[in-house]
């Protein structure tokens, strides 16, 4: 059974079975992507192109690109549904849990286990995950080479920031100081974004991201829940149990 949250750049899966003395053809084609295997799932972070070019047929699924293989269209989940899930049946009842990914920016927030308010912006937030991958592959930076700094650009999304990049850049400043800028403006943008609260638990790539968190704590205590959020809520909501 193959779980997916197939977003823009990256999909993260999980992978189920019955059978754990034999690896499946899924896990042959794509081993080199595999992150995790605690022998209840085994976990993959797939470049969305390459899944979706597979033919894999996906058992459930969320995300922009997850309906070309899904099986059944009954088992697709809206994205903030699957957050919302993922979030309430694994980590708290209460919170304000800030999903960052490529190419949008989302939030949900809880009291006692029941719905307070959200917000999903995939327009002004647009390309910011993407992005930064492609300022780090272009100015051939390492994630690890970013540091937070006090300064940010103040901007409000991905696309307006980099001509402050490049013109800063081409005035003799470092890259990676720029692009740690950039960062820092992304998290600032999240955090106002998620009206300011005192408190976030963070999904997504971003939690990979030291800079960005180390930025995005410099306004609010940040709790980091890793990449897969949004799997569990699917399979929350699509238990095994269920499926034909």
């Amino acid at each position: 059974m193959i779980y997916v949250d197939a977003g823009t750049t990256w999909s993260k899966v999980y992978e189920l079975s019955d059978n754990k003395s034999e690896d499946s053809s899924f896990f042959n084609k794509y081993k080199s992507f595999i992150v995790e295997d605690d022998k209840q799932a085994k976990k993959y972070i797939i470049p969305s192109n390459l899944l979706k070019s597979g033919n894999t047929e996906f058992t459930a699924a969320t995300g922009h690109m997850s309906k070309t293989n899904l099986k059944h269209d009954k088992n697709y989940l809206n994205e903030v549904i699957a957050l919302s899930k993922g979030f309430l049946s694994n980590i708290s009842q209460n919170g304000l849990v800030l999903d960052l990914g490529s190419r949008d920016v989302k939030w949900v927030q809880f009291r006692n286990g029941k719905f307070k308010d959200l917000d999903w912006n995939s327009s002004c937030a647009s390309a910011t995950g993407a992005t930064v991958e492609m300022l780090l592959k272009f100015y051939d930076v390492q994630p690890q080479e970013l540091e937070a700094v006090d300064e940010r650009y103040n901007i409000t999304c991905g696309i307006f920031g980099l001509e402050k990049i490049m013109d800063d850049i081409a005035n003799g400043e470092e890259a990676r100081l720029s692009i740690s800028k950039f960062i820092h403006g992304i998290a600032y943008n999240a955090w106002a974004f998620a009206k300011k609260p005192d408190e976030i638990y963070l999904s997504g790539g971003f939690c990979d991201n030291k800079c960005f968190v180390d930025s995005l704590s410099k306004y609010v205590k940040v709790n980091k829940l890793g990449r897969f959020i949004l799997v569990e809520g699917l399979i929350n909501q699509f238990p095994p149990i269920q499926l034909p």
